[in-house]
């Protein structure tokens, strides 16, 4: 079975039911190139300063560079795409109130770099949830195409409904290629890696932007990736994405440890941005 394909025009109960069925789609020419060229630009600064992470699961010979909401205006434009979130929801609604951003990462895949381990992102939480709840929704932006020689992320189609020891044959293995500007999505259950870069001479860039239940612990620490100085000039879409907000009732209340004014109250998450709630999760 392929990795089916969709339009940008796709609604997005489409992307959750494939995600559901098959635990990855493909969506194809989301961004033009003039807003791709312009966001490669905008990133530039911080791939020339980034090094690989030198570990072999993330990549001997690939860079990754996180707090991209704090560092990049047009990286906060794809968080908040309207098709992905709603898509989001779609998928992840009915395990959550709200949804939170997981990771925003970029993922450059280096020439003479092997083929990563195939895994689920949902091993960072460990086996402490049941398999039946579904936690995460990732979206991996080709900025540049994705080709099988340039390391196309690999992906086991219908491994979300796997035992977890149960291996993956080579021929269930595909590669998601697809023109710069697609969106790979694809569920937190499902078995993928990136893909090897041996045969060729260049980086393959992919935006990772994921969003998980609200009530979990994020990967990436938005709290320090893009703390309250910066947050608070951020618009509340965001910073509710961030953590900026209840992700169930009662979940992120806070206290400043040395209030100005000396007192000492208990605040809801979006004091630490400078407003107020706009509405409480049930």
């Amino acid at each position: 079975m392929p990795l089916r394909r969709l339009k940008r025009t796709a609604e997005a109960e489409e992307i959750a039911a494939a995600l559901r069925s098959e635990g990855a789609v493909i969506v194809e020419d989301v961004l033009g190139a003039e807003p791709l060229d312009a966001l490669n630009a905008e990133l530039a600064p911080w791939i020339d300063r980034c090094k690989p992470v030198e570990d072999e699961f993330s990549g001997v010979k690939t860079q990754r560079i996180v707090a991209l909401v704090a560092r990049s205006p047009r990286v906060r434009e794809l968080v908040v795409n309207p098709l992905m979130r709603a898509a989001g929801d779609a998928f992840l609604g009915p395990y959550c109130d709200r949804l939170i951003l997981h990771v925003a990462q970029l993922i450059r895949i280096g020439p003479g770099q092997g083929s990563q381990m195939l895994h689920r992102d949902r091993i960072v939480w460990g086996a402490c949830l049941p398999h039946e709840i579904e936690p995460q929704f990732t979206t991996l932006w080709a900025l540049d195409d994705f080709t099988a020689d340039n390391g196309a992320t690999q992906v086991v189609l219908g491994s979300q409904h796997w035992d977890y020891d149960r291996e993956a044959k080579d021929d269930e293995i595909l590669r998601a290629e697809m023109p710069r500007g697609s969106v790979l999505v694809y569920s937190g259950s499902v078995l993928h890696g990136g893909g090897r870069n041996l045969t060729s001479d260049g980086y393959r860039s992919g935006l990772v932007i994921s969003y998980c239940l609200g009530w979990l612990r994020q990967e990436e620490n938005q709290y320090l990736s893009c703390p309250p100085e910066i947050a608070r000039d951020l618009d509340p879409e965001i910073q509710d994405l961030l953590g900026y907000t209840a992700g169930q009732y009662g979940l992120g209340y806070f206290s400043a440890p040395f209030p100005p004014e000396g007192d000492v109250t208990i605040s809801p998450p979006e004091a630490a941005v400078g407003r107020m709630p706009e509405s409480s999760p049930g």
